[in-house]
């Protein structure tokens, strides 16, 4: 009999994906449904992007790159950060991964390990968590709360660290509230953790671009006092409409470069080549395909907030960021991962119950409205006519 390291034992799942599967095996089935379940933006990826990958290809960009990324990539994203945010960033510092959850995974494996306290944000995206018992750290969830308006709590956050805390990871805007924090609570925090030198930071800001209501993002790359601990996620994959096509970056303090960089090199050795050249030019090229998919979000989010208030039992604060909604459901009587079930199988909607983001999200369900705003009214209606018809589990 095979017997794996107990690591495996603990590590987790990110159940969108599995929710994915179910609501396509209804849909073969003949079913209609209607996916508000995936967070990925339902936009092609811009044609001057997927041309460049295709020139890059025809160019003969078929071998090895270096492990941390073609410096000009990296150039581009020092240039990118430091007109969005203003802060300068060294290309040497820069490493593009295949997606998101490499940064994570490099993160939490650098710093977890038994007698290790790690936070994470709860509700927040399920790998988090996972990562962090994989290494076998000790996982402490950093309340996002609904009262907060589903930033966190500078003070609550500074309150949970112990001498054991290594790491603290931090997403603004974020997923699966689509809250931000702002300003005023992230100076507080930064105040707070420049007394604690020994703890790193990692700042999930891969929907740093999805502001609305004249939100503005605040990177953790902005203060000083900090700066030579934090470890930046992000990537293409939501601004550019390129999940797909696995693109990351982070940005990583000079402390720390040389350890990502080895991982790399063991890991996945270096990003798909014209994928690269993609990425390159998503950053230099024209914006305009940006600023015009997420102004399409703001009107689904206008008509989806609208739409669940109306909804028999459901409240929902308007999301700030992001493409998410994470309506309150206590009032229909229902725990949430039985109305997000029985709204796919029997409503034909798919949904994301909130504790698959943590024990804070029981009470609430997720919506990504990155789907057609027909498709969101239909859902919407369905929604409605499943609550008036159906008890609670």
């Amino acid at each position: 009999m095979l017997r794996t390291i107990d690591a495996f034992d603990r590590i987790g799942e990110e159940n969108a994906f599995a929710v994915l599967a179910r609501a396509n095996a209804l849909a073969q089935q003949g079913r209609s449904i209607i996916n508000l379940g995936i967070g990925q933006p339902d936009f092609r990826t811009p044609e001057h992007i997927v041309e460049a990958a295709i020139k890059a290809l025809r160019d003969g960009e078929h071998g090895y790159t270096g492990a941390t990324g073609i410096l000009p990539l990296r150039e581009a994203v020092s240039a990118d950060i430091h007109r969005r945010v203003g802060v300068s960033v060294n290309p040497d510092n820069v490493v593009i991964v295949p997606g998101g959850k490499v940064t994570m995974f490099m993160a939490i494996l650098m710093f977890g390990a038994p007698g290790v306290d790690i936070l994470y944000p709860d509700p927040g995206f399920p790998i988090y968590r996972s990562m962090i018992e994989f290494t076998g750290a000790r996982p402490v969830p950093v309340p996002i709360r609904e009262e907060n308006g589903f930033g966190f709590s500078a003070e609550e956050t500074l309150s949970l660290l112990t001498p054991q805390t290594r790491l603290v990871i931090l997403n603004s805007p974020a997923n699966p509230t689509g809250g931000i924090t702002g300003r005023t609570e992230i100076e507080k925090l930064v105040k707070g953790l420049t007394e604690r030198p020994d703890i790193a930071i990692l700042s999930d800001e891969i929907y740093g671009q999805m502001t609305y209501d004249g939100q503005q993002h605040v990177s953790l790359l902005e203060f000083e006092a900090i700066r030579d601990r934090v470890i930046l996620l992000d990537g293409w994959s939501k601004t550019y409409a390129m999940t797909g096509w696995r693109m990351g970056y982070a940005v990583w303090p000079d402390a720390l470069i040389t350890k990502a960089r080895k991982l790399a090199v063991n890991c996945w050795s270096c990003v798909n080549s014209p994928a690269q050249f993609g990425g390159l030019a998503a950053l230099t090229g024209p914006q305009d395909a940006v600023t015009a998919m997420v102004a399409e979000f703001d009107a689904r989010r206008k008509l989806v907030v609208e739409g669940l208030n109306a909804l028999p039992g459901i409240s929902a604060r308007t999301p700030l960021g992001a493409f998410y909604a994470f309506p309150n459901i206590k009032a229909t009587g229902w725990k949430a991962k039985p109305l997000a079930s029985a709204l796919l199988e029997k409503a034909g909607v798919a949904t994301i119950g909130g504790p698959d983001f943590g024990v804070l999200g029981e009470g609430y369900i997720r919506l990504s409205y990155a789907n057609s705003r027909e498709n969101i009214s239909l859902a919407l209606e369905r929604i409605r006519e499943f609550l008036e018809s159906e008890k609670p589990a």
